[in-house]
């Protein structure tokens, strides 16, 4: 039987008000190495895609340029519009501006019509995150989840990507870095992913297993297709679905896992697929996250949580 997901949660009361800045749940992240100007039209699918499948959770509010966030009524869906199908797309939308809740949606695209960026930046990338509150693997259930992920999918040319258990956190304060650090550790199958870091850095690597990991050019072609991965993987709860010639899904069991180690829950076969990928996982040359976040060694400790 497979364990409940830990609670991992940092909520705060002010003024009677109960706010949340960290707070367990799925995310499902793609990237995809080509300019804003080529995967708009994709991108605006995948969130319409995204909201529609939210039911009665919504949307409410979007950041606009100078970092405020107005209510997601007409006049915001018509900026929203603009935005994301314009030169260089910088999107985030929540349920509520104040407070994680698990609906979410962040974009970073990057531009061609910016040379001396892509100069600058040459592992720059297009990242997109979908988020999805943990309740939802339990109603509308993991496979639900997992369909949603392949669906969204479908709509991006992406060079990689992973969906799984995350934490999301919507203002990382100093006094936070150690209990998220120790939350991860502890829980290897919990990803803290930061869209803006990885949309700068991650070029064609791969982050470290997720219970769902997307991997397509170059990672997989080097790695034989499909075929060549699946040879290479052998626990039982491990699937390797071939999506396209270019491109694979490998499913780590039937729900998201966080794992453990204090209970001795090491999550061996996301520690087989972390193995096999070793030579193409992305190694952040810096801190993590804002205010100082995790150190350099504390990062590369965390990054190696499953070799």
């Amino acid at each position: 039987m497979t364990a409940p997901v830990p609670r991992v949660r940092k909520a705060f009361d002010i003024e009677g008000e109960t706010v949340v800045l960290v707070r367990e749940g799925v995310c499902i992240a793609f990237y995809v190495p080509l300019s804003h100007e080529v995967i708009a039209p994709a991108v605006w699918r995948a969130l319409e895609h995204y909201r529609h499948s939210l039911g009665s959770r919504r949307l409410g509010w979007y950041v606009n340029a100078s970092g405020d966030w107005p209510e997601l009524d007409a006049k915001g869906e018509a900026v929203l519009r603009t935005e994301l199908l314009d030169s260089s797309a910088l999107v985030e939308l929540a349920e509520r501006p104040d407070s994680v809740t698990g609906v979410s949606f962040r974009y970073n695209g990057r531009s061609s019509e910016l040379p001396n960026f892509l100069k600058d930046h040459p592992q720059s990338t297009c990242a997109v995150e979908f988020w999805l509150p943990i309740e939802f693997l339990e109603d509308p259930g993991p496979e639900w989840v997992r369909s949603l992920a392949l669906e969204l999918g479908r709509e991006l040319p992406w060079a990689s990507g992973h969906a799984g258990l995350a934490l999301e956190v919507g203002a990382w304060v100093p006094a936070l870095s150690p209990s998220l650090l120790e939350a991860c550790m502890r829980h290897p199958g919990f990803d803290l992913p930061w869209l803006r870091t990885l949309a700068m850095c991650l070029g064609t690597r791969v982050r470290p297993p997720s219970w769902l990991t997307f991997l397509g050019p170059p990672v997989l072609e080097a790695l034989g297709g499909a075929e060549g991965l699946r040879a290479r993987l052998h626990s039982p709860a491990t699937q390797v679905q071939s999506l396209s010639p270019e491109r694979a899904v490998v499913s780590l069991g039937p729900v998201p896992e966080a794992g453990d180690l204090e209970t001795g829950d090491t999550l061996p076969h996301y520690r087989e697929l972390a193995r096999v990928l070793e030579p193409w996982l992305y190694a952040h040359p810096g801190e993590w996250g804002e205010s100082g976040g995790f150190s350099r060694e504390e990062v590369r400790r965390w990054e190696r949580r499953f070799l």
